[in-house]
């Protein structure tokens, strides 16, 4: 899928009201958002076009963060309209980690491969409940990192908070995610399945419904940000329809 420049603003402004940082400033091509928890997207400057990076930004973000008491993040994209700066941010002294690739897709297609799955048993809240939060932090994550995640996402505007429970009364919490909604996109974030519960097509069944929920508010395309190494997660958005528009890595001092 190719994206305009007014596609790749709506998405990156989309991803910070998902994680609804504490702070959000902005110099020309630049968003800047500040917070004090772990979430990277939360407290990482992020170009709104694809158009070539003036490699001086970067002295001009790390001042705004400073100033603001803030250590100076890039999340920065492998393309090479970004090559200057990149080589201006190792002069400097910054190193990169945490290869990430953002991708997008169509709803029509999510449904088309998902639909014969169904959505029994999917709920879709305003709010996280007790079991919601229990999936989120379970077993395998870092709970730290997990509570603020957990709290970043309970402060965004248009978040829906998916379970999939199975058994009587409500039954276990086998799944969860979150759906955000918000300038023309559904974001997917913090897809979780329980250890023993997975190959058994939840994931497929949490993010149907989400895709329908798209589908019924008028929203045509999803984005979601997902590390390079996650190939299980990466091979059912591959089904599904969804494609990399670029890679990029979170550049630190």
């Amino acid at each position: 899928m190719t994206l305009a420049e007014s596609d790749i603003e709506s998405l990156e402004r989309a991803t910070l009201q998902a994680v609804a940082p504490e702070q959000v400033h902005e110099l020309p091509g630049w968003l800047l958002p500040m917070d004090s928890g772990t979430v990277g997207r939360a407290k990482s400057a992020v170009p709104w076009t694809r158009e070539a990076a003036d490699p001086a930004a970067a002295d001009r973000i790390a001042q705004a963060y400073r100033a603001n008491g803030f250590q100076p993040v890039l999340r920065v994209p492998d393309l090479p309209a970004f090559d200057a700066l990149r080589s201006h941010l190792l002069a400097l002294g910054f190193t990169h980690d945490q290869p990430t690739l953002t991708q997008v897709g169509r709803i029509d297609k999510v449904i088309a491969a998902l639909s014969h799955l169904g959505t029994e048993g999917v709920a879709l809240d305003e709010r996280p409940d007790a079991a919601w939060m229990a999936m989120f932090l379970g077993e395998g994550f870092d709970p730290v990192d997990g509570a603020s995640r957990a709290a970043s996402l309970a402060r965004a505007q248009g978040t829906r908070f998916v379970s999939l429970r199975m058994g009587l009364g409500g039954g276990q919490t086998l799944a969860c995610a979150a759906a955000s909604f918000g300038h023309g996109w559904l974001g997917l974030h913090g897809l979780r399945t329980e250890a023993r519960q997975r190959g058994r097509g939840l994931a497929g069944k949490v993010l149907l419904a989400m895709a329908l929920e798209a589908r019924a508010r008028g929203v045509k395309r999803m984005y979601l940000q997902v590390h390079e190494s996650s190939t299980s997660a990466l091979a059912l958005y591959r089904r599904v329809g969804l494609e990399t528009v670029w890679s990029y890595h979170y550049w630190r001092p």
